[in-house]
């Protein structure tokens, strides 16, 4: 993994230990479908030009609401109510074009880095 380019990271609350933002059947499902999806797109290839997509499941974004949340980084974008169905959009349209889902985005959060 040292010095494999990474192009996004993928977090998704999907199985909540305590259900405050979404019924755990539909996280694991979202979570299901995202590891589907990212290996059927070559999104995970190590070879892929832009980079690897990272991606990890998290019992809890401190968001507990309209769940499940996917957060990515670096772009800082979280989409509320990730089911199943619109996994493959935001994959296509966010990490593949380049192009955040507006209407799904519930806030943003952009990465900064700090000078040394």
């Amino acid at each position: 993994m040292i010095g494999l380019k990474v192009s996004h990271h993928l977090l998704l609350c999907a199985t909540p230990t305590k259900a405050k933002c979404c019924d755990p059947t539909v996280g694991a499902e979202s979570w299901s479908e995202l590891k589907r999806m990212v290996k059927e797109l070559g999104l995970e290839k190590p070879d892929r030009p832009e980079g690897i997509v990272l991606r990890s499941k998290a019992d809890c974004l401190r968001i507990c609401e309209r769940g499940p949340i996917l957060l990515i980084w670096p772009e800082g974008v979280w989409y509320s109510d990730v089911t199943p169905n619109k996994i493959q959009v935001i994959l296509n349209e966010h990490i593949i074009n380049q192009n955040p889902v507006q209407e799904w985005v519930h806030k943003e959060t952009p990465f900064r880095h700090r000078n040394a």
